[in-house]
């Protein structure tokens, strides 16, 4: 049955990516919202998920508008995917992306980027097209992400060989080389993390909206350990394959001698700044990840 699902999904990735070669952006944004909506109606879990995180979060208290956020949240994630798709199309040379990309990075934070042989640590989250943001960055400097593999091993596939990744490379998020991080930094790349999922290893638990969650300490520690610049920065969709690319002021910290309280004060900083990014744009988050694991979300409707 796990064959014949995976060749169904697979024969359904096929079709929709043939749709989206052939349609112009504003047309496939319409099927991809389409289809978003299909998903949003028949997914109660993730439907519910998402409108309980926005309530939690305190983004809407009215849980009419939650339930239109969440859908919106929802379209979002297929135009993500039909923007990197077509990303190739619009950043292929210089002109195409002063043209698509607006780039609105701090002094200090392109420094960093720019300096030969440096590694960054550049941290973000589901907020925004992270990968037109990855790959924006690429073309000062090779960008290293971090990714799980999809379930469906044939999709997995088919995409990967669909998009230009250039000088944007990824590593499987379990890897048995403990060490590629530490690689990756001390060969000059960026490292690109995206940290607001839930973390059943690492028990920070960093105030997220007002309420602990389980936070990834990785990115804090890398730069603990290595002295890496590390950098905050996000990606707005501004218009039809536009967008707005934020990064941030490096982040310094004066050391207590407590690696963990450093750890988790870099850590309530960076969440700090991701609050703040999804309240400018909350339509273009991912709130269908269960962030508050821990502990029971405010109810939702269905």
């Amino acid at each position: 049955m796990k064959k014949l699902r995976h060749a169904v999904e697979y024969g359904g990735a096929r079709l929709a990516l043939a749709a989206c070669d052939r349609l112009d952006p504003r047309r496939a944004f319409f099927v991809a919202d389409r289809l978003a909506d299909a998903w949003f109606l028949i997914d109660h879990r993730r439907r519910r998920t998402a409108v309980s995180n926005i309530l939690a979060s305190g983004v809407e208290t009215d849980p009419r508008r939650a339930f239109a956020l969440a859908r919106a949240s929802f379209r979002h994630m297929g135009r993500v995917i039909v923007e990197s798709l077509k990303a190739g199309d619009v950043l292929a040379d210089e002109g195409g992306r002063r043209s698509a990309v607006e780039m609105q990075i701090h002094p200090g934070a392109m420094e960093a980027l720019a300096a030969p042989g440096r590694g960054v640590i550049v941290i973000s989250g589901h907020i925004g097209n992270w990968e037109i943001a990855a790959r924006m960055l690429s073309f000062i400097k090779p960008v290293v992400g971090v990714t799980r593999p999809m379930n469906n091993p044939l999709v997995e596939r088919l995409v990967r060989d669909r998009k230009p990744w250039g000088r944007f490379t990824l590593t499987p998020k379990h890897d048995a080389n403990a060490a590629r991080f530490l690689q990756t930094l001390a060969g000059g790349n960026i490292l690109a993390l995206l940290a607001d999922q839930h973390a059943p290893d690492m028990k920070h638990m960093i105030p997220f909206f007002g309420r602990p969650a389980a936070t990834h300490g990785s990115a804090a520690l890398l730069h603990l350990i290595t002295g890496a610049p590390l950098c905050f920065g996000y990606c707005l969709r501004s218009g039809t394959m536009k967008f707005r690319l934020i990064a941030l002021e490096p982040i310094v910290v004066k050391r207590t001698g407590s690696r963990k309280d450093d750890v988790e004060t870099i850590l309530t900083r960076l969440t700090a700044e991701l609050e703040k990014a999804i309240r400018v744009a909350p339509d273009q988050y991912l709130w269908a990840h269960r962030r508050w694991r821990d502990q029971p979300a405010k109810p939702a409707s269905s």
